[in-house]
């Protein structure tokens, strides 16, 4: 994909090249009116100015961008994204393409480091995870014709190749699965309401309930942490109908669960079935181990590495479903009591 270039600034700015480096460099020789003029256009098209001295037009980054927006800290406690990466940076470093990870604060941040990243040379394409229910990094993406792949489910109206698995048919298994155990009062600790992922989680949740007849099923959503879990646990078993069988949307809050539960002695699985949601090795490291809706995230990440390269290759690659995600039922799930 071609990059702008100062002389694309030229044609539309109907100046010379000579004074578009002088507007963009600050030296003398154009007017005021003239330079504003020009940063306006550099600014609409995307150009910055090379980094690392890759100037020439059509040069390769030999990089692919990430760009996380969640507090660092939370993203380090969060085993999700550190077995993504692993599997994103393998299979990308065996094609001698390193990973540009950059982690920032919030959507608009990340936005800016697209934008920025691309125009700057520092990266080939860009990988879209945290996929938004109304996601701004898509346009912005699609008119400065990044290469990209999405982390999520094939948007409507967008021709960026996805990468996804299917968490509506996962949350209905495991619905499914509490439901013939014997469960009647259900409830989710969800994810961040802002995310699309959450939102399918959260909607396929009321819908396998319902079909089982279970109209009052609790949703409390949260921003993934150890501490929100911990809180949401605590509001849910503090209820005098509490659940007897609760889905977390990953394993950190799964695993602050069982603290929660001790405290308050709730016995696990006797009193409280848990799920969890992603099947990192914390969900058999605790007591008891976790039943836990499982897929290959490592895998996931070379997936997503594979049609990244694709695009970056001048290939046209289809959108592409990940393997299936499977329940794997460990001790903390039971029967409810009597």
């Amino acid at each position: 994909m071609k990059r702008p270039t100062i002389a694309e600034i030229a044609t539309q700015a109907g100046v010379s090249i000579g004074a578009v480096s002088y507007a963009l460099n600050g030296r003398p020789g154009v007017s005021e009116k003239t330079r504003r003029h020009i940063l306006a256009i550099a600014d609409e098209i995307g150009w910055r100015p090379s980094v690392a001295a890759r100037s020439l037009s059509g040069s390769r980054a030999h990089s692919v961008g990430l760009i996380i927006a969640r507090p660092a800290d939370t993203l380090g406690a969060e085993p999700f994204f550190m077995r993504f990466i692993a599997g994103l940076e393998g299979a990308l470093s065996r094609e001698r393409v390193g990973l540009f990870l950059q982690i920032v604060d919030d959507h608009a941040a990340a936005i800016d480091a697209i934008r920025l990243g691309w125009a700057e040379r520092r990266v080939d394409g860009i990988i879209l995870t945290d996929l938004r229910t109304s996601d701004d990094r898509i346009p912005v993406v699609e008119r400065l014709g990044i290469p990209a792949v999405i982390v999520g489910h094939p948007q409507v109206g967008s021709e960026i190749p996805a990468v996804w698995t299917d968490d509506a048919e996962a949350v209905t298994v495991a619905v499914d699965y509490l439901v013939a155990l014997g469960h009647r009062r259900l409830a989710r600790v969800a994810g961040l309401a802002a995310l699309e992922h959450t939102q399918r989680r959260i909607a396929a949740f009321r819908a396998a309930a319902a079909a089982h007849g279970l109209e009052d099923v609790a949703v409390v959503e949260t921003d993934y942490t150890w501490e929100a879990g911990v809180r949401a646990t605590r509001t849910l078993l503090s209820r005098r109908d509490r659940p007897t069988a609760i889905m977390y949307d990953n394993d950190v809050m799964a695993a602050a669960a069982l603290n929660v539960a001790q405290e308050m002695s709730v016995a696990v699985p006797d009193e409280l079935s848990i799920v969890a949601g992603d099947d990192s090795q914390l969900c058999i490291l605790v007591r008891p181990a976790l039943t836990a809706l499982s897929r290959d995230i490592q895998a996931y990440g070379a997936h997503a590495a594979t049609v990244m390269m694709d695009r970056i290759g001048g290939r046209s690659p289809s959108s592409q479903p990940d393997k299936p995600t499977e329940l794997v039922v460990r001790a903390s799930t039971a029967a409810p009591p009597a």
